[in-house]
């Protein structure tokens, strides 16, 4: 299998190199201006090293040489300029994850996005928005070369400034959580009970019909040797410092290719403020943060348990290699000292408002996801509605017209949870877990195993947008779909 098929096919469209004619999206007749000024920031795209710990140093491509790669602070409404450099062999593409940008600066192939030439640059404009937490990534398509895309570190934090923010928080702090050294394995099950809401038994049939007509091996799954928080493993680098009656506001973001995340702190609540970036309508007190690729949580601690705690993954395996941050009062002494929690299932209406009345959808449109077991030469194929995504073709694709809400229903007849995103648009939460639910505004949610989820957004940002799952190895092979407006 080609390591990037779409590389392929766009190599005849890429973007040019800055020092030629570069084709500014949304500043075409400002380009000679934007050329002249500097930029706000420069992201440096290069092979490099992290140590994780002295005793494992990796090699990945990083982001100014550097994971995470530079937090990148913005300012809601105010115009920024940053020029991407890439110093690799191979073309290039950065997503502007969660933010309301053109097309051709949204950093999708699908979209129209330029590649990046090999040693080349280019220069982007554009206004942040909307507020809140929001990061950066690469959008290539590695397919079965784990070197590539959303499995080396590329990615980092971007935060836009609100206008107005009321600061109830002594200091916040950003963590960006991540796995390395990935690996493929046979028929590994991702665990199903994260998640409110129970199986549905027509999505089961579904499955098993399709179980039935693939019955050949399980396909491949992705699995990691080493995890870290902030390119740092569980004991190493510097532990979060916090003193006795500290308020501290979280930052969180998952930016695994594919894993889901859980992190909880012993003795200690996290209050959820925002997910996505966009505050909650109903602020709530959770033991455990529960985060799908891709999803990013903001959550205030009162720091009033002291002791040196480890705040960690659930997951005893994957905590002790590395997935965790050592939490230390100031004045304490000792070993960090980890408590499992008891079991809580991530619920996403609590923090909505279940009884609001929404606006009736313009359309409808209702998608069923099913999985064909090893059946793209040893890689289980992703369908929607019966189609796995080409790039020949730009199908499976939805019509949409601009000033219209769309409610989008996901039907999932697999045991798989997927954190399912759409580019350059936010939506609203309808229906989950068996729950209706209103006001909760995201750009990635994770869909249970065998359990549906609504959505409703509006079309109001022309242009070729792509939807997809945020696990890598699903979007690669199939789980995918465009929307055009008309």
């Amino acid at each position: 299998m080609p390591i990037d098929r779409r590389t392929l096919l766009k190599l005849a469209a890429l973007g040019p190199a800055i020092g030629a004619a570069p084709r500014m999206a949304g500043a075409r007749d400002a380009t000679e201006e934007m050329a002249r000024q500097k930029p706000d920031y420069t992201l440096r795209i290069a092979p490099g090293l992290v140590e994780l710990a002295p005793d494992h140093i990796v090699s990945t491509t990083l982001y100014n040489g550097q994971f995470p790669g530079p937090l990148l602070r913005l300012k809601q409404g105010r115009r920024v300029v940053v020029d991407i450099v890439n110093d690799t062999d191979t073309p290039e593409l950065v997503h502007w994850h969660g933010q309301f940008v053109p097309s051709d600066i949204d950093g999708a192939a699908e979209e129209g996005t330029p590649f990046i030439p090999p040693h080349a640059m280019r220069r982007i404009a554009y206004v942040p928005q909307p507020a809140g937490l929001r990061f950066y990534h690469t959008h290539i398509v590695p397919g079965a070369d784990l070197s590539r895309g959303t499995y080396t570190g590329l990615a980092g934090p971007v935060y836009i400034e609100p206008a107005a923010d009321p600061g109830a928080y002594d200091r916040e702090i950003f963590l960006v959580l991540k796995e390395f050294l990935p690996s493929f394995s046979r028929g590994g099950d991702m665990a199903v009970d994260a998640l409110a809401g129970a199986p549905l038994a027509a999505l089961q049939r579904i499955g098993r019909q399709a179980d039935r007509q693939f019955n050949g091996p399980k396909g491949y799954e992705v699995g990691y040797a080493l995890f870290a928080v902030n390119g740092r493993m569980l004991g190493h680098g510097d532990p979060i410092r916090v003193r006795q009656g500290e308020r501290v506001l979280f930052h969180v973001l998952n930016a695994s290719a594919g894993e889901i995340r859980s992190l909880a702190l012993p003795g200690h609540n996290f209050r959820v403020v925002a997910l996505d970036g966009n505050p909650v309508p109903s602020p709530r007190d959770v033991p455990v943060l529960w985060l799908g690729a891709a999803e990013r949580v903001s959550a205030i601690v009162d720091m009033t348990h002291p002791g040196i705690w480890i705040m960690g993954d659930l997951a005893d395996d994957d905590r002790q290699r590395g997935m965790g941050i050592v939490v230390e009062y100031a004045g304490m002494t000792g070993s960090p000292q980890w408590t499992r929690p008891q079991p809580f299932r991530w619920d996403y209406a609590r923090f909505g408002r279940p009884d609001a009345m929404l606006p009736p959808p313009d359309e409808t449109i209702e998608i069923l996801i099913v999985k064909q077991n090893g059946a793209l030469n040893g890689f289980n194929r992703w369908t929607l509605n019966g189609r796995a995504f080409s790039m020949d073709t730009r199908q499976p694709a939805y019509t949409l017209h601009r000033g219209r809400r769309y409610r989008c229903t996901f039907r999932n007849a697999s045991d798989d949870i997927h954190p399912l995103h759409l580019h350059r648009h936010s939506f609203e939460l309808t229906h989950i877990g068996g729950k209706p639910t209103a006001g909760l505004i995201k750009d990635v949610v994770m869909l249970g195993g065998f359990q549906e989820l609504s959505f409703d957004f509006t079309a109001d940002n022309p242009g070729p947008t792509l939807f997809h799952c945020h696990q890598q190895l699903h979007m690669d092979f199939g789980f995918m779909a465009l929307f055009n407006y008309a």
